[in-house]
């Protein structure tokens, strides 16, 4: 079984542009994630998924510096561009953490990976879930090739070509799904980055820590002693 983790990152945020080479700590908030996910042992290669526009040449060009495969398609049809991804590096399971989310780690692609291989009955779709506990921000999803593909060819509309997953999740009589969630559990929190505060937060963390590589749950644990920080991105909640 080969899995294959593909990461969905562009330059054409709205809400902020750029955001994935916004700097954390002296490097690219993409270089960070690199950073962090690459001494997974369950996952067998990571492929940067970008869009083919100009802009997003300097994704391929991180990617080319960090050692890391770079796949180029469709900046609307994110569906067609995973499943391109997929099928080129000959992914029988896609794991997919997102470029926007740094706090992500390599122990905890591991541990998804292993409830999704050891889930019984079998599953087609996992969700590390923030409706189970998880942080906003802590997350990512697996699941099976087969399932890719055939979302790939049933899905329509912009919706569900722009949110990859959509159609899966959304067909529970087609696909089984499982959510993963962990306790304690910090669903209050968020560090993923959507907009300017959620960036400081990030930034804030990370230098406090003093480190680009850390385990996750030292994130929530940090921000147990610093409750005020809270408030940075209250309003992104």
């Amino acid at each position: 079984m080969k899995i294959v983790g593909i990461i969905q990152a562009r330059l054409g945020s709205t809400r902020l542009p750029r955001k994935v080479l916004a700097e954390i700590l002296g490097r690219p908030m993409l270089a960070v994630l690199l950073d962090r996910l690459r001494d997974a042992k369950t996952v067998n290669e990571f492929v940067i998924a970008t869009s083919d526009q100009p802009q997003d040449r300097a994704i391929a060009e991180l990617a080319d510096a960090e050692g890391f495969a770079c796949f180029r398609g469709s900046e609307d049809d994110v569906l067609d561009r995973f499943y391109q991804a997929a099928k080129l590096h000959q992914a029988d399971v896609v794991d997919r953490p997102t470029g926007d989310n740094p706090m992500m780690d390599a122990e905890l692609v591991d541990w998804s990976v292993g409830q999704f291989r050891e889930a019984k009955p079998p599953v087609d779709y996992a969700a590390i879930s923030h409706d189970a506990g998880f942080p906003a921000g802590i997350g990512g999803e697996i699941f099976t090739m087969k399932a890719l593909a055939r979302a790939w060819q049933d899905s329509s509309g912009p919706a569900a070509r722009e949110h990859v997953t959509a159609f899966i999740y959304q067909h529970p009589e087609l696909f089984r799904c499982a959510k993963l969630g962990c306790e304690p559990g910090w669903p209050h929190l968020r560090a993923t980055v959507d907009t300017p505060e959620d960036l400081e937060l990030v930034r804030r963390i990370f230098t406090e820590l003093g480190r680009t590589r850390f385990p996750w749950r030292e994130f929530p644990a940090l921000l147990e002693r610093h409750p005020d920080w809270l408030a940075l991105n209250a309003a992104a909640s």
